[in-house]
């Protein structure tokens, strides 16, 4: 195991921890308190015999995420806000990130934050913990990742602010003790972490008259989506991997978050598009053929559709944004 620790100044007040600018948020007891006076924390924990890999984030200034640039590093993450409400950018979008509020990211998306000092974070590969193959284990394939296009923020109470604090103890506790379990304990508290915001997505975004059969299918039609979005772009494609008919999908997602199956996939691949035209060099005619299209005007009218945009002139967009931000020229 590996851990890093990059100095900043920090006071102690009763049991709460706060700088000259902000407050960590979160309560701890004073003997964990005082091992985070003067630091900020990076814990990884790097398993050997897997080669799978573990991170605690705490109050990381740089913290966020740049997939095009670290794709070698598939990590999914889970951000806790302890702070006050701020901006998180997540594929060029900003969305406002409340206080005490949770979110997953996929491994694909590009993160970052206006206040990163405010984030706890954990991150995990497949390697460490492979949430498809144990998908019985924390049902939480096709919704909590590989799920909703759109971010799931998922508030906490302060009753559950009080659990996630001591969950996050306990993590604490756990980094920094070497023994030859310490990787099954951390893994059974990454695992307890994601059954906790599992159930807190049910009861936050799910209409209660879904049954756990149905979800299962909605989950698997997700998954399936995130899988074949590339080459598949027809609700009877999914629904023959399903066994089931398109009109029953339709149905299952009028309960589920009131976007059709074909919504779906389409909202999938636009922003596939968009990563491409953002992160990287590809031509509209490369992307076109990456995502399945057998001839440009085809996407570029399916693109104009789902955005309002060509692919040029999201391109121009994009220039003229950057042009805006450029520090060239200003004092």
């Amino acid at each position: 195991m590996y851990c890093s620790l990059i100095s900043v100044t920090l006071e102690y007040t009763g049991n709460q921890l706060s700088g000259p600018d902000y407050s960590f948020g979160y309560f701890l007891p004073k003997k964990y308190v005082q091992r985070l006076i003067h630091y900020c924390m990076f814990y990884t924990y790097h398993e050997p015999k897997t080669e799978g890999t573990l991170n605690l984030i705490c109050q990381e200034a740089s913290f966020g995420r740049q997939f095009f640039k670290e794709r070698q590093s598939r990590l999914l993450t889970i951000a806790w806000n302890t702070g006050p409400d701020q901006t998180v950018t997540i594929d060029g979008i900003d969305f406002l990130f409340p206080t005490q509020t949770i979110v997953p990211f996929m491994v694909n998306q590009t993160v970052n934050f206006a206040r990163p000092v405010d984030i706890v974070a954990w991150q995990f590969d497949r390697a460490f913990y492979c949430i498809v193959d144990h998908d019985k284990e924390v049902s939480c394939v096709g919704f909590l990742f590989y799920g909703a296009k759109d971010p799931l923020f998922l508030r906490l109470d302060d009753s559950e602010q009080h659990k996630f604090n001591a969950l996050l103890t306990v993590f604490f506790d756990e980094f920094s003790t070497h023994d030859t379990i310490q990787g099954e304990m951390l893994r059974m508290l990454l695992k307890r972490l994601i059954i906790k915001l599992t159930r807190l997505a049910k009861g936050q975004y799910l209409d209660p008259e879904l049954s756990e059969k149905d979800l299962d299918i909605v989950r698997r039609f997700n998954l399936l989506v995130e899988i074949n979005y590339r080459r598949l772009h027809a609700v009877s494609d999914y629904a023959d991997l399903l066994n089931k008919s398109p009109k029953t999908l339709s149905n299952l997602f009028g309960l589920y978050n009131q976007k059709s199956p074909l919504q779906l996939i389409h909202e999938r691949i636009a922003l596939e598009a968009k990563r491409l035209l953002l992160y990287t060099d590809k031509s509209t005619k490369e992307i076109a053929f990456e995502l399945g299209f057998e001839e440009v005007p085809h996407f570029s009218r399916f693109f104009k559709k789902q955005v309002n945009l060509s692919p040029s002139e999201f391109k121009e967009q994009l220039k003229r944004s950057l042009a805006a931000y450029s520090p060239v020229g200003k004092n």
